[in-house]
């Protein structure tokens, strides 16, 4: 298993964050799940050498002695000697989600953790379902969160959610164009705007591609939200300033990511799947998938832009600091 069973950990696969866990507790618990798949392997036979031993003479009623050559096992080799053969993996985090947020969390092993930055540079959408609640507003826009304001809220109707959520899209497709440096008055222009592959190859503040209302059943509401450059407390701020506009409040009880680029909520493992055998043949079932996308996007985005460096922001990409380790001994 060993070498064989590491070099099919390198890529991409998501795994389900569940509500009230820590991306860093995920990351961890991941981490350890694969050590622990990875050293409970049956060592092999140990390697024989000759020891010549001292032993009575066979037949000899005098106490002699003599040298026998004897086949022995080396031990030097042995978990229980050196310790196990994998103490730390290198194992990196993609687009964070907050302790409260739940949904699609991207993660990277090895050799994958270098496709988080090109997945994080090729400005990819991600889908979220947001629900809200009208009536109240608190100090950090959850709904836990330290009352500040009821207010009520039997004017609001799904026709006037609706036409906030029109404008709001409108608005920011009007910014993402904006940020996406394009010339609008070129073919190449119109296609990427057909397409729906218009994306800003710069840093700039969170812009909503797409949004709508799921279900609207007073006080609660739920609502899809296709995005980049977000972070879930900006998602629950959108909420608030949703019932602002709607002239009342509104809070934010869930926040959920069911997309993010090209992995969806079918492919997520779910905490029960942690261990190595899911988790090889999620990555090596997302791995082709991962390379046309990637190739499609960072091709697309080159032809029209000079990405520039980053300076990663509260959404980048996330690693271990360790890098594999083998035995005690650090790899690269």
């Amino acid at each position: 298993m060993g070498c064989a069973g590491l070099a099919r950990l390198h890529g991409l696969f998501a795994a389900y964050k569940p509500p009230g866990l820590n991306w860093k507790h995920l990351r961890d618990t991941v981490e350890l799940q694969l050590l622990k798949g990875l050293n409970a392997r049956k060592p092999p036979a140990p390697e024989q050498r000759v020891r010549f031993l001292l032993g009575p003479v066979e037949g000899s009623e005098e106490k002699e002695l003599t040298l026998t050559a004897t086949s022995v096992p080396t031990l030097t080799n042995h978990p229980l000697v050196c310790g196990p053969a994998f103490t730390s993996l290198k194992v990196g985090v993609g687009h964070r989600l907050d302790v409260q947020a739940s949904g699609v969390l991207v993660l990277g092993v090895g050799h994958g953790c270098s496709l988080l930055t090109d997945m994080y540079n090729a400005h990819l959408t991600k889908d979220y379902t947001v629900r809200g609640l009208l009536g109240k507003a608190t100090d950090d826009f959850c709904e836990d969160g330290r009352l500040v304001e009821k207010t009520t809220y039997d004017h609001v109707t799904r026709e006037k959610l609706d036409r906030i959520l029109a404008l709001i899209q409108g608005s920011h497709q009007k910014a993402l164009v904006t940020y996406s440096n394009l010339d609008l008055q070129t073919q190449e222009a119109y296609e990427m705007a057909v397409r729906g592959s218009v994306r800003p190859m710069n840093k700039s503040p969170m812009l909503v591609t797409g949004i709508r209302c799921l279900h609207f059943a007073p006080p609660e509401f739920l609502l899809e939200v296709r995005c980049m450059h977000e972070t879930q407390k900006q998602l629950r701020r959108l909420v608030h300033e949703i019932g602002l506009e709607l002239k009342t409040t509104a809070v934010c009880s869930q926040v959920r990511r069911t997309r993010d680029g090209f992995f969806t909520l079918d492919d997520a493992l779910l905490r029960t799947h942690w261990d190595l055998y899911s988790i090889q043949d999620a990555i090596q079932a997302a791995a082709p998938r991962v390379a046309a996308e990637l190739e499609k996007n960072l091709r697309q985005g080159l032809g029209t832009q000079h990405c520039p460096a980053w300076q990663w922001d509260s959404e980048e990409p996330s690693s271990a600091s360790k890098g594999w380790t083998a035995g005690g001994a650090a790899g690269g």
